[in-house]
Formats: structure tokens, sequence, C-alpha cells
């Protein structure tokens, strides 16, 4: 390797590169995104609240084996994000979860953030933890399977917010945790979501996009992260959820799109972006939309979906044994309106009543 002058020494051989790069590559393909099944045991407990069902490892266990046994459904997802407990768990025939996903052509990933805490003397904003021991885990989810992970941190829009420190802050801890997963053969997730919570308009949420990818991009630059090597999952650009002033979808997709060209570097393969509260059609509507919209993308545009993949299906199982197939065929169709949208193919549908449901939570966490 040449001798490199200054303070900088390549902080990944070419090998290590082309590794990431495939995995990238694998997940980035047409037509095909992410299925966000990483809830933790609080927000899981949550879902299967609303359908009357117990809270229980072995519930949570028979759900996420419904998702992941359907039946080709890698022909649109090309991903699955796993929480902790996920990861160790089997089907009932005793394969790994794991080994299913890759059964169905999809690539493995998990949630390696542990969860988000209040930075002090700040006006309700917060980091996210979880970076003690990572190099650690890193490498045994890496030989146990997964190959790419997800680290969420969140920016709040309100007054006087976000601040520089929250911004810089979260900026930082995204990189670190990029640089520590290369390290170790996994792509990372880079999730800055600005949340959705408040009054502001599409306006506000656009600057603030911008300024959130501006911190985001200068950290991942100073700690060397091999952008190629990386996923963004970014917030949609939509008003706050109390805001008065809607927009239409083609006004969230160029809003989106502009905000991406001035803070995301063509280095990075693609974009997955989380659906942030949507209804199920809204994100497919949106997602299109974003595909549509003339000009340079640079990036493949894609999803990586957690509600917005599985609100239609949890209320077609409601945790009986007898719905599995038809809660099955439910996220089918979902991820399929999904591809067809990372085409920019989507062309509506007949909208059940639980697609079309918002599905906002305030201050959500997963």
């Amino acid at each position: 390797m040449a001798e490199v002058g200054g303070s900088y020494q390549p902080a990944l051989t070419k090998e290590q590169e082309e590794e990431l790069k495939a995995i990238a590559a694998k997940i980035l393909q047409p037509g095909k995104g992410i299925l966000a099944a990483d809830e933790s045991t609080g927000s899981i407990g949550k879902r299967l609240d609303s359908i009357s069902v117990e809270n229980n490892e072995e519930n949570r266990r028979k759900y996420r084996q419904l998702l992941f046994t359907t039946p080709n459904f890698g022909q649109n997802i090309s991903g699955v994000i796993l929480y902790e407990e996920t990861f160790h768990q089997s089907t009932d025939k005793g394969t790994r979860f794991v080994d299913v996903i890759k059964q169905q052509g999809a690539v493995p990933g998990i949630k390696l953030d542990l969860g988000i805490v209040p930075l002090a003397g700040t006006l309700g904003e917060g980091t996210t933890q979880g970076l003690d021991g990572l190099a650690k885990r890193c490498e045994e989810f890496k030989k146990g399977g997964c190959d790419f992970a997800k680290w969420r941190c969140v920016i709040h829009i309100g007054k006087h917010v976000p601040s520089h420190v929250a911004l810089q802050e979260n900026a930082n801890i995204l990189a670190r945790y990029a640089s520590i997963c290369q390290q170790a053969g996994i792509v990372p997730i880079v999730e800055p979501e600005v949340l959705v919570d408040g009054e502001h308009d599409i306006e506000r949420s656009q600057k603030v996009t911008e300024q959130t990818l501006a911190y985001t991009y200068k950290a991942l630059s100073d700690h060397h992260v091999f952008l190629e090597g990386t996923l963004l999952k970014p917030n949609m650009v939509t008003p706050g959820q109390s805001s008065s002033k809607r927009a239409s979808n083609e006004e969230i997709a160029l809003a989106t799109v502009t905000a991406l060209r001035r803070g995301v570097p063509p280095a990075v393969p693609g974009v997955v972006f989380l659906s942030g509260g949507q209804s199920e059609v809204d994100a497919s509507k949106n997602l299109n939309a974003i595909n549509q919209v003339p000009g340079p993308k640079p990036w493949v545009l894609t999803f990586s979906y957690g509600r917005a993949l599985q609100a239609s299906v949890l209320k077609a199982w409601q945790g009986k044994d007898e719905n599995v197939d038809a809660a099955q065929k439910v996220l089918l169709h979902r991820a399929k309106a999904n591809g067809d949208a990372q085409l920019g193919k989507y062309s509506g549908e007949d909208e059940s009543q639980a697609a079309a449901e918002a599905l906002f939570v305030k201050n959500h966490v997963y």
C-alpha cells in the first residue's frame, strides 16, 4: 500500500471495500427494498396490543415467523432488519430465522442501537446509546449471518430546536457506529430521522433535513467512513403532523429529492426511506412520486419500512394460525406496491381501511 502522508491511514483494505459494496448492491436491486422487523420488545408489544395478542416471546416469534416464511417474499424484499431477540430465534422446524431470510434471497441485518436518551440542557432533545462494546457485537452478528445494520438517531423540530449540540452529537454517533460496522464487514444504515412531530410546514422540514444531512456527511467524512459501503435511511420531507398546511405527493417528492441533492454525496449507493408514521398507501405513493421527480438522482431510492409494510398484515393475522396465509398475502401485496413504487410504476390500489390508516405515533421509539 502506498504511504499516505499526514494523519490519515486507509481505514479498509480493497477487499473489505469490495465486500461492503457487494452487500449494498444486493440490497439495492431494482424493485426491492427492506422490511424493518426490528421493533424492540416494547414496540412490538404495542403492535400486538392493537390486535389483542399477549406480548410474550412465543407470540413475537410466531409473528416474525409469519413474515419471514411468506412464500417468495424475496421478490420485492432484499433485506430484513432484525431485533436481537429475533436474531437468536428459529422457526417451528428449528431453522434459524437468519437462514430462512437467506433462503428467500434476502440479506439479514441487525438493529444495533440501544435507544434514545436525553441530552441534558437541551429543549427535550436526545442522543442514541450503544457504542460501548459495539465492535464485539458487530463481530458476533457478522459471524451469525448479518451483513448490514441499522442505527437510528432522531432530530426534533420546534422553537429553537434542533440545536447545534444535538445535530453535532447525533452526526458523530452515527459516524462512529458506521466506522465500527465497516471494520467488521457490516454495511451500516445511517438513520438520522427528522421527526414529523410538530406544527412546522414543509419548508421548515426541508431546511432542517438539509442541515441534518450536512452535519451527518461532515461527520462521516471526518471519521473516514467508506460512503460506497453505506446506506442512508432518512425521513421523507413532509409538513409536521400538526401543520395546517398539507402537501401533495409531488410536493413531498420534490422537497425530499431537493434536500438529498443538496446534502447526500453521489458516492452513497442508496437511500432507503423510513415511513415515519405515514399510512401504508401514502408511503407507497410518496416513494413512487420521489422516483418520478425529473432530473439527477444518483442514488437508488427505495424503502426500509416497518409499520408501512406491517399494519395491514397484523390486522389480517389477529394472532390466529388459520389467518397466517391471508396475512402473508397482505405482506406480499404491500411489498409489491412498494417494489413498484421504487421503479416509479405504482399505479395506486383499492385502499383497504387498514392500508389507508395513519400510523403516526408521537415521539415514536423503536
